[in-house]
């Protein structure tokens, strides 16, 4: 007869802990293959417990295969493969703390102090009231989102664009894989990334199986012959303002870039990446609004003008992909949850998005102006030169130092400062990109400019 101490069940129910027993001993062969349990009634009369407990257990160890009963007959053990010897558990490491930096320049982040919370609040409260999140979007995003960002770049950046053209994804690096998989399904594609770029993007592609090129950009942007010569199908290229050299590509550039495209046969994908911070003169006309030949698919994010951690972007296929998309890969569900959609949704078509963007822009116009003259009245402004285009949250910084950017990137650790370096963003080293600094200077406050030349005096010192 079965014998288990029932006051050693701890928290567990009465049938939980005598299932759990009963599987131990099956697992461990102390019951062996075919054996007889004893019957419901005689059991609870042994274990003095309810017959209903010792019924509740014998059904889950049935319902999990470890028993099966014969008519008339009873429950018998059925069989399974004995437990091993329980081998020594792997170490796992555990996950490295974040570095917690004095002063931090290598990270492009918007400044969310100033975001509208009370609005955003608003407008949760509204769609939560009415319930309307409950109900599941389509697989490209919810309408009403694709409506209000198809008039947001009509109004905003002159683009004739129809909501069923828009599909929306958490994030770039989704829509990312997205592209990978539509424009190279066999993975045999060549994809053309600028050089120097985000790495992120050939990271992406690469781990999708495609093929990245890295092509050489001049003062221009990317040059359509060594694109040529890439052998590329597609280019991915951020025409309104690169990241990291903040090159804009003239009209004449952009047209050659497009006759490539309809030439090759292949596709731009136009990263429009924090074009909205563009501080002198009107916005520059995206690529796919003097696209008449439907080879350029638009990107962007609200990442750098409302959050990081708004995990939303974007991308607008033309229609003879778009057919494609939804002829291959229409069974993706959308990956922002709904209830974000319907509030960004509301965000946008309220004008809130746009009177943002307005106040954003004349405070990083004034944060751009002041960390500059800080940086030309420090003690290192006679060695340092600014390379900017009075757009985007970032510029360049050369520094006129015999040290390698490796040597000065150690030293900046030490004193708690984080950098990042041109040269970092480059597939192929160049001479030409050493000792440039990336200055993402979104995310630092204004209250700590005079610590941040301090920092920086002392990590630009010669000694």
């Amino acid at each position: 007869m079965l014998t288990y101490s029932m006051e050693d069940r701890g928290g567990l129910s009465l049938y939980e802990y005598l299932y759990q027993r009963i599987r131990a001993d099956i697992l461990e062969g102390v019951l062996a293959t075919g054996e007889r349990l004893p019957s419901k009634r005689a059991l609870a009369e042994h274990l003095r417990v309810s017959v209903i407990t010792v019924e509740n257990a014998y059904q889950q160890l049935e319902a999990e295969g470890y028993v099966h009963t014969l008519p008339k007959r009873g429950f018998f053990v059925s069989p399974v493969d004995r437990v091993p010897a329980a081998a020594a558990p792997a170490t796992i490491a555990p996950e490295p703390p974040a570095p917690v930096w004095r002063l931090d320049l290598s990270r492009n982040r918007a400044d969310t102090s100033r975001f509208p919370v009370a609005t955003w609040a608003r407008l949760t409260r509204q769609v939560l009231s009415e319930g309307v999140f409950l109900a599941p979007a389509p697989h490209q995003g919810l309408l009403e989102l694709r409506q209000a960002i198809a008039g947001d770049l009509r109004d905003f950046k002159g683009m004739a664009v129809r909501p069923e053209q828009i599909v929306i994804g958490a994030g770039a690096e989704y829509l990312y894989l997205l592209l990978a998989q539509l424009l190279a399904p066999d993975g045999n594609a060549v994809f053309a990334v600028e050089d120097p770029g985000y790495p992120k993007i050939r990271q992406v592609y690469g781990k999708c199986g495609v093929r990245c090129r890295p092509v050489p950009l001049d003062r221009q942007g990317m040059d359509p012959e060594a694109l040529t010569a890439s052998g590329a199908a597609v280019a991915h290229i951020s025409p309104a303002h690169h990241y990291p050299t903040g090159l804009v590509t003239p009209i004449g550039r952009r047209q050659a870039l497009l006759r490539w495209a309809e030439d090759r046969g292949g596709y731009i994908i136009e990263d429009d990446y924090d074009s909205e911070f563009r501080f002198t003169g009107r916005p520059i006309p995206t690529l796919q609004s003097i696209d008449s030949g439907g080879r350029v698919i638009y990107m962007n994010t609200f990442s750098q003008t409302i959050s990081p951690s708004m995990r939303v972007g974007f991308m607008v296929l033309p229609p003879r992909l778009l057919e494609q998309y939804r002829r291959e890969l229409d069974f993706y569900a959308c990956t922002v949850p709904v209830l974000d959609q319907h509030i960004l949704a509301r965000f946008l078509s309220g004008g809130h998005y746009e009177q943002h963007l307005s106040r954003m822009r004349k405070e990083y116009r004034t944060r751009r102006t002041a960390v500059i003259e800080a940086f030309q009245s420090s003690a290192f402004a006679d060695r340092v030169t600014f390379s900017e285009q009075d757009a985007g949250l970032h510029f360049l910084l050369r520094l006129n130092t015999p040290k390698s950017d490796q040597a000065l990137r150690q030293k900046a650790e030490r004193l708690g400062v984080k950098l990042a370096f041109l040269s970092e963003y480059a597939a192929t080293p160049d001479p030409a990109y050493a000792h440039t600094l990336v200055v993402n200077y979104g995310g630092l406050e204004p209250a700590r400019l005079e610590e941040t030349v301090s920092l920086l005096e002392a990590v630009f010192s010669e000694d």
